[in-house]
């Protein structure tokens, strides 16, 4: 069941601020118009939008690692100037687990970043322990990831996050290309990890089953935010922006029991 007590657990700081976030692509398009948000610690958020969106775009902005104008605030101070091992603090999944999967085998992987932080080995080799642990791959040490399936490659992906022990996590279509299995795991995993999370993804009934909120975004332009019983409810508010009925609400429509005021987590 969905349940309104994580709310409970959000902090009042902003752990998070864009403000006037602009970025233009290579070839001139303008990407990002002008972004203001902010993000509490503890938080799940949720971006949602068309392909084309600029969803992406503006996670990477939002990590400092494309060039973009206007300012993103840590914890009150600019990313920009931040050094390690503060700028280390916000992780970032690529929507390709290839992108993130370097070495011959998983543990190397896991542990090329806590060995980039300076940790002695045995610390390098208790996060990464631990980080096959919370992902469900314990015991992957040694296989190559490249052999792995690409649920099991995603889930390596985290974990080289996970070790490093980020407070925020930033994630691009976490739950996208993998079967209903994986992807079933994988959305499990994303509720339970405690921090700060921002997603980017077209997948509304994952949006549903793990945001505290939904951000709607369009041609660059955050365009309507609140709670996801209310966005992922709402038929007209998203097919005016490019996007569908999310099937499960189509279902509860045809049911009859289709009530923003009586919001269910979707079983497992």
């Amino acid at each position: 069941m969905r349940s309104t007590g994580k709310d409970l657990r959000l902090s009042a700081e902003k752990i998070l601020q864009v403000k006037g976030l602009r970025y233009r692509y290579p070839e001139g398009q303008e990407a990002l118009r002008g972004v203001d948000l902010e993000i509490l610690e503890g938080e799940t958020l949720v971006i949602v939008g068309p392909n084309g969106a600029g969803k992406s775009t503006l996670l990477l902005c939002m990590a400092g690692l494309y060039p973009a104008e206007g300012t993103v605030l840590y914890r009150g101070e600019p990313l920009r100037g931040l050094q390690d091992p503060r700028r280390l603090e916000i992780g970032f999944l690529f929507q390709n687990p290839d992108d993130q999967l370097f070495s011959l085998t998983v543990f190397e992987d896991v542990a090329f970043g806590p060995r980039q932080m300076g940790l002695p080995e045995e610390e390098v080799a208790r996060r990464v322990r631990e980080a096959l642990e919370r992902v469900g791959l314990s015991g992957f040490e040694d296989r190559s990831p490249h052999h792995l399936s690409f649920g099991e490659k995603r889930r390596v992906a985290l974990a080289t996050v996970l070790s490093m022990q980020p407070r925020v996590l930033l994630l691009d279509e976490p739950t996208s290309n993998l079967d209903p299995r994986s992807r079933r795991r994988f959305v499990d995993l994303m509720r339970n990890l405690g921090q700060t999370k921002i997603l980017a993804t077209h997948d509304l009934e994952a949006a549903y089953e793990v945001a505290d909120r939904v951000i709607l975004f369009y041609q660059g332009r955050v365009v309507h935010q609140g709670p996801p019983q209310e966005v992922l409810f709402d038929r007209d508010l998203l097919e005016r922006y490019g996007l569908e009925l999310p099937f499960f609400v189509q279902f509860l429509e045809e049911t009859g029991d289709a009530r923003k005021d009586s919001p269910s987590r979707l079983s497992s």
